[in-house]
């Protein structure tokens, strides 16, 4: 969000081209549903003061106070009523205020002051300001008028700030729609668009260069400001650099660049003042975060930062006499690779025909680890902006022959890692393939020694018995 100090310098320099413009005495700004008071700049009203509020150019009556009657009449049902229930004049001074402001109170107001002995006229601009509007380059955004309908006799005029520049008008009267695209180094060109129901304004395929304020002028409606934030985002991996661009090719001989950044508070960080051929870095702000770090184009303005750390994400702020730039800037924290474990113990005596399988990474923020099955996503899981550890489990079978991986990433970079089922999952229900090999070794060896030891005792079993056999003969007597 575009921080206030920086908005009201830009918004003072407005302020003053509008009051060039409109000739009136002051220029009054206030946020859509806020008050506005405008001051008669008297202390008291005389005894024969008569004192009369008008609105617009063609000078609608709303307010009419005469001490010497010492009636006081307020006319809230002018043009449709739209200051019903929001004019207050204060009988002492004959101050108007307006409450719960909207756009359509935007326009010019007088205040005619007479009497015997003297009268007064001021005049008063006063612009109700939309919320700002905030659109990422490229983008398109729509500045609406708040008509439903332009009236037949209706001129709108678009301007754009730097040098109140014409930049559409539309001629009910004459029937005419024109839109002024070659304006500023042709900054609007082919992109400006006008609905001739409404009268509103839209800016397709935004650019940096479109930033700043819009103001719409009709005969009923004087003054509405738009303020129009494009901003441009830029992401890096910390420890690389990376150059803000404004999109200039040359520094004009009486310009002057400033860059801001801004984080949770403004700070001033570099200048170039062509004039005065002041060309400087301010790298000790902040805690020394930019020290060497800052390099600036005195041919472009463009400023260049090198390894970068997390510290140097915020918004950076370039300020010209015709340029306002917004880069946000996001950094990335460089990535670990994910490692992948088996949750199976090996030669388990469960027949299941799974393999459960975990990956995980460790102190991570604003990260996607997800499973992959080929080019197939199969399950993910995604980190906030606090640094945590996080774990995806998946199952596959023990004979599956797919290729998997587990994939770390982030919008700029990712890591990748494959999954060798043969490494990781064993099935128990075959022990030989089960089973390591030197325990199978040891089962074979262990089964031909009980052979072996099986042989010999029979053998010996049988040359027993024939030795007892043989024994019996020698004892026994002949017939």
């Amino acid at each position: 969000m575009r921080k206030m100090a920086i908005k009201l310098v830009w918004f003072c320099l407005c302020l003053w081209r509008l009051v060039g413009v409109f000739g009136v005495d002051e220029v009054k700004s206030v946020k859509e549903g806020d008050s506005v008071t405008l001051n008669s700049d008297l202390t008291e009203i005389q005894t024969d003061d008569e004192i009369e509020w008008r609105f617009g150019y063609n000078k609608f009556l709303l307010t009419r106070l005469s001490r010497a009657s010492r009636r006081i009449s307020i006319y809230e049902d002018v043009l449709d009523g739209r200051f019903r229930d929001r004019l207050q004049l204060d009988h002492q001074t004959g101050s108007l205020t307006i409450t719960n402001t909207s756009t359509t109170d935007s326009g010019l107001y007088t205040v005619n002051i007479i009497s015997r002995t003297r009268e007064i006229r001021y005049r008063f601009n006063v612009i109700v300001t939309v919320k700002s509007v905030s659109v990422m380059e490229g983008d398109s955004v729509t500045l609406n008028s708040d008509l439903t309908e332009i009236q037949i006799d209706d001129e709108i005029e678009w301007r754009f700030w730097i040098e109140n520049t014409l930049i559409a008008e539309i001629n009910k009267r004459a029937d005419s729609m024109t839109v002024y695209e070659d304006v500023l180094d042709g900054r609007f060109r082919d992109r400006l668009k006008l609905d001739n129901q409404t009268g509103s304004l839209t800016i397709t395929h935004t650019r940096i260069t479109n930033f700043g304020f819009y103001y719409l002028y009709s005969n009923y409606i004087k003054g509405i400001m738009f303020f129009l934030n494009v901003h441009y985002e830029i992401s890096v991996m910390e420890g690389d650099s990376v150059t803000l661009n404004n999109r200039l090719t040359e520094i004009l001989s009486g310009d002057e660049f400033l860059w801001w950044f801004s984080y949770t508070k403004i700070t001033f960080i570099a200048i170039i003042d062509k004039p005065t051929d002041i060309f400087d870095v301010y790298d000790d702000v902040l805690d020394g975060r930019f020290r060497d770090r800052l390099k600036l184009d005195n041919q472009t303005g463009s400023l260049t930062i090198t390894n970068i750390t997390m510290k140097h994400a915020g918004d950076y702020e370039q300020m010209t006499k015709k340029l306002t730039a917004i880069f946000s800037l996001t950094v990335y924290a460089r990535l670990p690779v994910p490692v992948i474990s088996s949750n199976s113990s090996n030669c388990s005596s469960s027949s299941s025909s799974y393999c459960s399988l975990v990956c995980s990474v460790v102190n991570v923020v604003n990260v996607t680890l997800s499973w992959y099955k080929g080019n197939s996503l199969l399950s993910s899981i995604s980190a906030s902006d606090l640094s945590i550890s996080l774990s995806l489990p998946l199952e596959v079978e023990y004979q599956d022959k797919n290729s998997y991986s587990c994939v770390l990433n982030n919008p700029i970079s990712n890591q990748t890692q494959h999954l060798d089922i043969s490494q990781l999952c064993h099935t128990c229900s075959d022990s030989v393939h089960c089973c390591g090999s030197t325990e199978a070794v040891i089962r074979l060896v262990l089964s031909a020694l009980v052979g072996v030891a099986t042989v010999i005792l029979l053998v010996y079993d049988i040359r027993s018995r024939r030795a007892e056999q043989d024994q019996a003969h020698i004892h026994t007597p002949g017939i």
